[in-house]
């Protein structure tokens, strides 16, 4: 299976999000809400800290209720997570996300959170805080469709050492795009798993050609 792309579903969380906070989320939240409904995601993640807008976070919350999906924020330490529902609060939010504490400093605790979340479809990272970005898009467990990835602060991103190939050694990256939205919004589309035995068989089909010898026409067969 793979994400599919749903272009009313996308409309309508796009437009639900520059109702919800029409002064603020002019170029940001509403590009990431259509993105996130449109591709029908089940379990939106993002990771927040102090400072931050809140503008995605809330476009995320509407997309969330278009899908029907699980809507999860990392943050860093308890004063980030306080910060952030607060924030969420404000907005009028009829549903708050779920948040979990990324504490860096106890050892393995990175991936142990990680595993708590499991079949993220579509993750939103803050490249202005790069050593906690990097760290959760490291450890994050993507789902078998495949996710959408987006990097919020891009150009940012774009000058370090740091490429998408790189982050997902062990998935493919179909494609990525860089939209010119307030500091660079990157997203890259990470494959969905191969299944196992499926691809090595179809690589191992070949195309024959045959030619009768009575007619002379030309015959293509994959075997």
């Amino acid at each position: 299976m793979k994400l599919i792309w749903s272009p009313e579903t996308a409309s309508k969380a796009y437009i639900d999000t520059v109702k919800s906070f029409p002064k603020y989320l002019i170029g940001r939240g509403e590009m990431v809400a259509a993105r996130a409904a449109g591709w029908n995601a089940t379990l939106i993640v993002e990771t927040w800290s102090e400072g931050e807008t809140i503008a995605i976070s809330v476009g995320l919350n509407v997309a969330s209720q278009h899908t029907n999906a699980r809507h999860m924020c990392i943050v860093p330490n308890a004063i980030s997570e306080a910060a952030y529902l607060q924030a969420m609060t404000q907005q009028s939010c009829s549903t708050l996300p779920e948040t979990i504490i990324m504490n860096e400093e106890e050892e393995g605790n990175s991936e142990s959170t990680m595993q708590k979340l499991q079949g993220i479809d579509f993750l939103v990272i803050d490249w202005d805080q790069k050593d906690f970005a990097a760290n959760v898009l490291r450890n994050a467990a993507f789902g078998s469709r495949g996710a959408v990835v987006v990097c919020r602060s891009g150009y940012r991103r774009s000058t370090s050492c740091f490429s998408w190939t790189k982050a997902f050694s062990d998935r493919n990256v179909v494609r990525t795009v860089t939209l010119p939205v307030s500091g660079g919004l990157e997203i890259a589309h990470v494959a969905a798993p191969r299944i196992s035995g499926k691809s090595d068989n179809n690589n191992k089909r070949k195309w024959i050609k045959h030619i009768d010898q009575r007619s002379g026409e030309e015959h293509v067969i994959r075997k």
